[in-house]
């Protein structure tokens, strides 16, 4: 069975979503010690979830009892922040995830490649299950199909693109903006393309885990090494974080000597207007920060107060795609676990006809004729069986004809061989 556990911007509070994204690595590791037979989880700037294969034995408690203890959080802090979502709307509410139906910004794109990277992490962990692994392909193939066939990706905007439109009732002229970029990875490459659309010429990049000159020679800006970090801080006038770090990178201790460089009666005059956007989970600058002079902070928790409304005909669309990739993700499990069945089935069926044909043989099956015609019954007598399964399997019957299977001729498929075709399918 599957089970997910969300927490999101719809049922947590931004502090609580910080603290469990801290050191989410530790989780699926803690889940599967529990007694879970695999988990997967995925850990993003405005949501915690994590999505479990279990046996009865498993239920939420323990999975909320896991996650407490991997991430320090008493259960108490947990309570009514997350919901539980069980095992048949599992696919569908992966498959909105992935497809940036659940985000706050309707249709962003990050989401897909967050999903993936969760699914590579507990690979590199060892936390999968074949069921899983189903279960995340098939959520990265139905966000390339919302992707492909409707409008939200376009309609959407993602919340680099937002945080920026935000900033634009501060800023006058994109172009003559001193920009600091701190963080390397992906994030910080689609800010700096969206940076660049706006106008923005004078980029720097800091790296607090020293990647900064790699990335700059690659997207042809200046990087900046921890020795000169604070003063280049303290002259931008717009500073964006979006690393993964777990402490913030950028505080007080970055900023505040230009106030009192200022107070001081520094040439440079009173202490320039600064603009600093906080896309880190956990977050990435010191909310102190807000509190000097001359100094505005917008962070995750901000941005998202301003996110659009929906989009609702391309919702619309894409949520009638997630739906229908559900249903078929369903179906085919379904008809998965009756595949063992019916391959038992056919093996004894197959088994008793070779023996009957080498005895027509012995006796002298001139031309065949008799293998033939043999051939032919055993194909038209499995041919109901085999039907009859694939329909109650859709049906959420398999279990009837495994039943029968079992009672009729004393089978009794193994269920590993199902796991192994599901990973492979």
């Amino acid at each position: 069975m599957l089970l997910c556990v969300t927490a999101s911007h719809k049922t947590a509070s931004f502090d609580l979503l910080e603290r469990l994204s801290r050191h989410p690595e530790t989780v699926a590791p803690k889940l599967v010690d529990a007694g879970a037979d695999g988990a997967v989880v995925l850990a993003t700037c405005n949501r915690f979830e994590a999505y479990i294969q279990f046996s009865d034995e498993f239920g939420p408690d323990a999975v909320m009892d896991a996650v407490a203890q991997s991430t320090d959080i008493p259960a108490a802090d947990l309570d009514g922040s997350y919901r539980i979502v069980n095992d048949r709307h599992v696919a569908e509410h992966l498959f909105a995830v992935a497809s940036g139906l659940e985000s706050v910004v309707s249709g962003e794109g990050e989401i897909a490649g967050q999903v993936r990277r969760a699914l590579t992490d507990a690979r590199e962990q060892g936390t999968t299950s074949p069921e899983l692994e189903r279960l995340f392909q098939r959520a990265s193939q139905a966000q390339r199909k919302v992707k492909n066939v409707t409008a939200l990706h376009r309609a959407g905007r993602s919340l680099v693109r937002l945080s920026l439109e935000l900033a634009d009732s501060r800023i006058a002229d994109w172009s003559a903006e001193r920009v600091l970029l701190v963080g390397t990875g992906a994030y910080a490459a689609v800010t700096l393309a969206t940076l660049r659309e706006r106008g923005a010429i004078d980029i720097s990049v800091y790296s607090p885990s020293g990647r900064a000159e790699l990335f700059a020679k690659k997207h042809g800006i200046r990087s900046v090494d921890a020795e000169e970090y604070a003063n280049v801080a303290q002259r931008s006038s717009l500073l964006i974080t979006c690393t993964t770090a777990t402490e913030p990178v950028l505080g007080p201790v970055q900023l505040q000597r230009q106030e009192r460089a200022a107070s001081a009666g520094c040439p440079m005059g009173s202490a320039p207007s600064q603009l600093v956007i906080d896309l880190g989970m956990p977050r990435n600058v010191d909310p102190a920060v807000a509190n000097l002079e001359g100094v505005a902070l917008l962070d995750l928790e901000t941005i998202r107060l301003h996110a659009p409304l929906e989009e609702l005909q391309a919702t619309d669309a894409a949520r009638t795609v997630v739906r229908e990739a559900a249903e078929s993700f369903h179906l085919d499990g379904s008809r998965l676990s009756v595949t063992p069945a019916v391959v038992e089935l056919r093996t004894h069926i197959f088994g008793l006809l070779e023996a009957e044909i080498e005895r027509a043989r012995r006796r002298g099956d001139d031309g065949g004729l008799v293998e033939q015609a043999m051939r032919h019954l055993a194909g038209v007598l499995l041919h109901t069986p085999t039907t009859r399964a694939h329909e109650l399997a859709a049906a959420g019957r398999a279990d009837e004809f495994i039943t029968a299977l079992e009672t009729l001729y004393g089978l009794s498929p193994d269920a590993g061989d199902a796991a192994s075709d599901q990973a492979t399918a």
